[in-house]
């Protein structure tokens, strides 16, 4: 058995939003869509049932869009 990494992970290019349980304080799950339509799709699918975050876009280890940018997107319960 080796040493565990030290460095964390890189993430892949593309739009990310984090999803949780509803009144979960715990870390969600990152989930990555290749376009922002694919991202929107995803956000209206996981809003009815799980409290969904906009993370933003991901290029080149930074963060394109701000997520106050993005957090219109995201519909109100």
């Amino acid at each position: 058995m080796g040493r565990p990494p030290t460095r964390p992970a890189k993430l892949k290019d593309g739009f990310y939003i984090e999803v949780r349980n509803e009144g979960s304080r715990s870390n969600g799950i990152k989930i990555r869509r290749d376009s922002k339509e694919e991202m929107l799709l995803a956000i209206e699918n996981y809003c009815r049932i799980k409290d969904v975050q906009v993370l933003g876009e991901l290029k080149d280890d930074k963060w394109i869009d701000k997520p106050e940018d993005l957090k219109k997107l995201v519909p109100k319960k």
